[in-house]
């Protein structure tokens, strides 16, 4: 069986939980920086006022996505420092003398970041385990461990290594009964699976415009609900989280009205025209064929590899599962081989530890699956 491809056409990709892509991605991408660069190049002084708007769409459609109300979504770098303003804008009462919540399975820098910031701000990160032997946080250990004493809870909607999508309902459900500010992750799902910010109702949420959604490094969202975003007052703050940013009172600072208040130093507006071409895109398609498209082929790796000594780390229920199928090597296995076999067969993969991630998408075909399995099985036996 030849298992290269030559043609590199798209259809052995596998790293939508990283990147992503869509058809055309390159060319769309190209003409909004070529238009950015002959815009911000121009002899004229429109330049902020083309850029900022550029802008403002990359707003308009991601509210679209997880429909935010309008003036509850800003743009951030990523989502570590989407959290970090966020956190660093709520009143004490959530967090002083008070456990931040979050799985042993949420993205490590949101970890790293929380336990950097509990010291200062006098919370305790309370992180739930991973049972021994098994891939993700079960959610009835999250409700176990979700007492009263925790102020906030930080949920991951698709974990990065096991593809375990969380029970949100029965979690918020349990959060407002704990009285809890109650956020959420959605990098790993949005995109693919469906999310809407008020169903259930969360008090903020973060993201990046990577993964499912194909966009570029550096296009963060922050989201925060009303109710709480009036509460807010960032410490990470500038001349653009006023409601005039051009207010040069030094004595009279006041923040928006909106959430423009998490914003801070001039935006990074590039990131955000560089993903407007890939949400353009996401908002043309049909979304429930995305899904099942995923579905079919993510249930053809799982059964192509049931006999071939590699473990399934993620739920064998797709309702329990994102968009990635993610495979245990064996203990023998030497990851950065088997990712380096797959790539010279033009099929792209990453490994975390011992853990392969397959995550197929939109431009991924049933052929690029067959191939993947046929390479990986030859790549294993040895």
């Amino acid at each position: 069986m030849n298992t290269r491809n030559p043609a590199d056409n798209g259809s052995g990709y596998f790293l939508y939980h990283s990147i992503g892509m869509y058809p055309g991605k390159a060319e769309a991408m190209g003409a909004a920086f070529s238009e950015f660069a002959s815009s911000w190049g121009a002899f004229d002084d429109g330049q902020w006022m083309r850029a900022l708007g550029g802008r403002q769409k990359f707003i308009d459609l991601w509210s679209a996505v997880i429909g935010a109300p309008c003036g509850t979504l800003t743009s951030a770098e990523n989502v570590t420092t989407a959290l970090y303003s966020l956190i660093g804008a709520l009143p004490q009462r959530h967090l002083s003398g008070r456990k931040i919540l979050v799985a042993a399975d949420c993205f490590p820098s949101l970890h790293f970041l929380l336990a950097g910031l509990a010291p200062r701000l006098g919370f305790t990160v309370q992180t739930v385990p991973v049972r021994p032997g098994e891939y993700w946080v079960r959610d009835e250990d999250m409700v176990a461990a979700w007492t009263e004493e925790v102020g906030l809870a930080l949920l991951t909607f698709v974990t990065s290594t096991a593809s375990h999508r969380c029970d949100l309902d029965r979690l918020v459900d349990h959060g407002r009964r704990m009285g809890s500010l109650v956020g959420v992750d959605i990098t790993q799902g949005v995109g693919l699976l469906p999310f809407k910010v008020d169903k259930p109702d969360v008090d903020f949420t973060v993201s990046t415009t990577l993964k499912w959604l194909s966009g570029t490094p550096g296009a963060g969202i922050l989201h925060v609900a009303a109710p709480l975003l009036k509460e807010c007052r960032p410490e990470l703050r500038g001349w653009f989280s006023q409601e005039n940013i051009f207010s040069w009172d030094l004595d009279a600072f006041a923040y928006a009205s909106d959430a423009r208040r998490f914003d801070h130093g001039t935006p990074s507006v590039l990131a955000c025209v560089g993903s407007v071409p890939a949400l353009e895109w996401h908002a043309t398609q049909d979304h429930a064929e995305m899904l099942a498209h995923n579905r079919r082929l993510g249930a053809a790796l799982i059964e192509g590899t049931s006999d071939t000594g590699l473990t399934l780390a993620s739920p064998p229920d797709e309702r329990q599962r994102g968009g990635s199928v993610m495979l245990q090597l064996p203990a023998d296995a030497d990851a950065a081989a088997v990712v380096n076999g797959l790539r010279e067969a033009g099929l792209y993969t990453d490994c975390r530890g011992r853990i392969l991630r397959l995550s197929p998408g939109p431009v991924t075909t049933p052929e690029g699956v067959e191939r993947l399995l046929g390479r990986l099985s030859t790549l294993i036996s040895r």
